[in-house]
């Protein structure tokens, strides 16, 4: 099973590029974070004819994630993180396909940094850490996949002195992470790449993308039952250099499962 992260930027304007990709690399499931699109204008149909059933949680003009299946519709479980019944930003859905739990998250910016932003990104990542725990209590196979915005060591930033203040780098974002995959949790493409300089995000100015001037923001978390089936985990660079595409690239996991799980 192929389970991708794509942060589309604007899921009816890149449109195209989605289909595309989908259609060249056919996930089973996918994670889509800045739809930038209320409810109602989500394109249900063309991913329908494209094969892909979905769920989704908009927001307009801004955030907004969904979880894609090919041949299926996933079964909604949540929308949005508890802790704060104020939040109105569309940053979490979860959904269960074929057997596994998977959360698609969009973790705030943050910048700038210290500021109002900052600290709500702080409290965003503690609410996650708290509902992480929730789900590793229940022990089946499950993955927090999307952008978490935030580089978790020198190794996932390219240049990394010039982002020592910026919120995706600052220590208490980093250690929020640490902590995070501290419960249990798996990093999957840096299990399978543990000294490797791997990218998922390059900036649309100053040729980043052709100079690989990127940072790794875009991660796969996977349960302790889940990561013994991981096979591969890498990024689709492809899509990243088509017209008018996204700025992130999608990541990619493939999973094994064993033939008695349930």
């Amino acid at each position: 099973m192929k389970i991708a992260t794509y942060n589309i930027n604007g899921v009816n304007g890149r449109l195209g590029v989605l289909l595309r990709w989908l259609e060249e690399d056919a996930p089973d499931v996918v994670c889509l974070q800045e739809l930038k699109s209320p409810n109602d204008r989500f394109p249900r149909s063309e991913l329908e004819r494209a094969g892909y059933g979905a769920v989704w949680h908009g927001q307009k003009s801004w955030n907004g994630v969904a979880i894609l299946a090919k041949g299926l519709v996933p079964l909604l479980t949540r929308r949005g993180l508890p802790g704060d019944p104020d939040d109105t930003h569309s940053r979490y859905i979860e959904a269960a396909v074929d057997g596994l739990l998977i959360g698609c998250l969009y973790l705030p910016n943050g910048n700038p940094a210290p500021g109002p932003k900052f600290y709500y990104k702080l409290r965003w990542f503690a609410r996650l850490q708290e509902y992480a725990k929730e789900l590793l209590a229940l022990d089946i196979p499950a993955a927090l996949v999307g952008d978490f915005n935030v580089m978790p060591t020198d190794l996932d930033v390219y240049a990394p002195e010039r982002w020592r203040d910026d919120a995706l780098f600052r220590p208490e974002v980093k250690k929020a992470y640490a902590d995070l995959v501290a419960q249990g949790w798996t990093d999957a493409i840096r299990h399978l790449h543990p000294g490797e300089r791997i990218y998922t995000f390059w900036k649309y100015w100053r040729n980043s993308f052709q100079r690989d001037a990127g940072l790794r923001i875009d991660h796969a978390l996977l349960s302790p039952m889940l990561a013994p089936w991981l096979r591969s985990a890498s990024v689709c660079r492809r899509p990243r250099s088509w017209e008018h595409t996204s700025d992130h690239a999608p990541v990619m996991i493939e999973i094994d499962p064993p033939a008695n799980a349930s």
